[in-house]
């Protein structure tokens, strides 16, 4: 994937959450940050130290499977949330809840191509009204607004596989799957009625 781009930040009152998440370019102060390592864990590492630099008032918190801290985090100045100490429903409420008060400006989600907490990656997105970041495989990151409708477009087809040389495989494989579950259906059907044929047929 090409690297993307970011604008650099400037200050601006967001009204609502929506106009947080989509309608708005203004990018708020990296004042409280909430990520989420949904994805190998040095590109949380990779991605602090500059942050640290940029930001030195910021307040890093972080959402994570793992165990033990990303060698670039710094306890002072941040909390782990671990999914594993909120189980089950009320388990994932409390977490929500408990986050949503914490009024972070930013957040962010690993989106890597790695199946690492992407349930929860998602609903977190839907919970935490915030400025919201993609990081990808490569280290590069962009905003999730309108302004890069053309860059969020790319990054989905390209990990549904329908940019790139992939995009023809996939295409037909979309293309071809009616038809071969149709025949499957049909072959299914066939062999349970020659059964029932048989049996029917067959001398008691």
């Amino acid at each position: 994937m090409p690297p993307y781009s970011i604008r650099p930040p400037r200050y601006a009152t967001l009204k609502s959450p929506v106009s947080r998440l989509l309608f708005s370019q203004a990018i708020p102060p990296f004042d409280r940050v909430l990520m989420v390592e949904s994805g190998s864990r040095y590109l949380v590492e990779d991605m602090l130290n500059g942050l640290y630099d940029l930001y030195p008032n910021m307040r890093f918190d972080l959402v994570t499977c793992y165990a033990g801290l990303p060698k670039t985090f710094r306890a002072d100045r941040g909390e782990v949330f671990r999914v594993t100490d909120y189980p089950g429903g009320a388990g994932r409420s409390k977490l929500f809840a408990e986050l949503k008060t914490r009024r972070y400006t930013v957040f962010g989600i690993v989106c890597s191509g790695e199946p690492i907490m992407t349930k929860w990656k998602w609903a977190l997105l839907a919970q935490v009204p915030a400025k919201i970041f993609i990081l990808n495989e490569n280290g590069d990151y962009f905003w999730l607004d309108y302004s890069n409708w053309k860059t969020v477009r790319h990054f989905f087809l390209f990990r549904a596989g329908l940019a790139g040389s992939g995009a023809v495989r996939t295409l037909a494989r979309l293309f071809l799957f009616p038809f071969t579950l149709a025949y499957l259906l049909l072959y299914a059907g066939a062999v349970h009625l020659r059964r029932a044929l048989r049996l029917r047929t067959s001398p008691s």
